[in-house]
């Protein structure tokens, strides 16, 4: 019984892999708003009801990746280590080396900065991106927020948790906005993670200042 689990979520894993690979496919070559969910069940052979099924609307195939960083992101800060603040957890999180700060200067900088200039004119193409990412956001300034009162057994309502946890996301989406407008000027995909490590560096390092000493872990 455990082997057939096992395997039905493998391939409800493959399936739902394989929507969101064509939804990116479909969506760089012509841009979020011309693609329907009609065209994006043919690329990937299934069901316009299964697409569903996976993805509640079209807005989350192209943001289907952010649901696990945001996972990813609250269990870094949990777990980080007795001494560690919250700031020094959510920096380490969002600094490994991952998307454009994995990018190292090699033969492989056209097409990284082909793939980065393409998703950077499709965001900024599409109100609909930009508001859903606005969502996101806000979801995750919620959860982190709610982390942080737990941690610092903060009365309900109170202000300091949410100011911290905005603070610490204004960062990334500072930084996003940043490759975004340095990406679509022209940069190369290696000049703009190696800008955007040295803007993180001073944004964290003014947060700093004021939150090195806030919620650590004890």
């Amino acid at each position: 019984m455990g082997v057939q689990v096992g395997l039905r979520e493998r391939k409800k894993q493959e399936t739902r892999q394989r929507i969101a690979d064509a939804a990116r496919r479909l969506f760089a070559e012509r841009g979020f708003e011309a693609v329907t969910v009609a065209e994006i069940a043919r690329e990937a052979d299934v069901a316009e009801k299964t697409v569903f099924n996976y993805f509640p609307t079209k807005e989350d195939l192209f943001y289907s990746r952010l649901e696990a960083f945001e996972e990813e992101l609250l269990e870094a800060v949990r777990a980080r280590a007795p001494g560690e603040s919250v700031l020094a957890a959510f920096r380490a999180f969002l600094m490994q080396p991952r998307g454009v700060f994995d990018f190292r200067a090699s033969g492989d900088d056209a097409e990284a900065t082909r793939r980065l200039h393409a998703m950077s004119r499709l965001v900024t193409d599409s109100p609909a991106l930009q508001a859903r990412e606005r969502q996101v956001f806000d979801r995750y300034a919620a959860a982190l927020a709610a982390l942080i009162a737990e941690e610092t057994r903060s009365a309900p309502g109170d202000v300091p948790p949410r100011a911290v946890a905005n603070a610490l996301l204004g960062v990334h989406r500072g930084l996003i906005d940043y490759s975004r407008g340095r990406a679509l000027a022209g940069a190369p995909a290696s000049r703009v993670g190696r800008e955007l490590r040295a803007q993180a560096k001073q944004a964290f390092a003014r947060l700093e200042r004021g939150l090195g000493d806030y919620a650590v872990r004890r």
